[in-house]
């Protein structure tokens, strides 16, 4: 079972832990256009590896290759993120079936769910936790 985890403890764990990894599985439009978390400030790098791919919206073959081109460890930990967590949590089961076992689930996102006028990432989120990002 993949446990969700809040952003805030996310931000916590990549801050204060040396294998601590957080993976953004959108689409590089939503990287682009909307933004991504920024771990300068805990002097680590994001690591872009769609899920699924545009426009078709496929499984993205090389997925696991991606992780560990990046230097992903098997025993390190491994929190993914999309928009809403979703594809998140679909990647995160890929990656312990590849055979990373300590995965988790960015609750909520980067964006969150949508509010009363359709709009994302002021209810719950990375965004939404105040937590670093650039935006696109």
């Amino acid at each position: 079972m993949i446990d969700d985890i809040s952003p805030t403890a996310t931000w916590e764990a990549v801050s204060s832990r040396p294998n601590a990894w957080l993976v953004d599985v959108r689409t590089p439009m939503e990287w682009e256009h909307i933004g991504v978390p920024d771990l300068s400030g805990a002097g680590k790098a994001l690591v872009l590896d769609s899920w699924q791919l545009p426009p078709a919206g496929q499984v993205n073959p090389d997925f696991v290759k991606t992780l560990e081109q990046a230097g992903i460890g098997k025993t390190d930990e491994v929190y993914f993120i999309c928009r809403s967590g979703a594809r998140s949590m679909a990647a995160a089961h890929a990656a312990y079936d590849a055979g990373y076992h300590t995965v988790f689930n960015v609750a909520d996102g980067f964006e969150g769910p949508q509010d009363a006028t359709g709009g994302r990432g002021r209810l719950a989120g990375w965004q939404a936790s105040g937590l670093p990002s650039t935006r696109g």
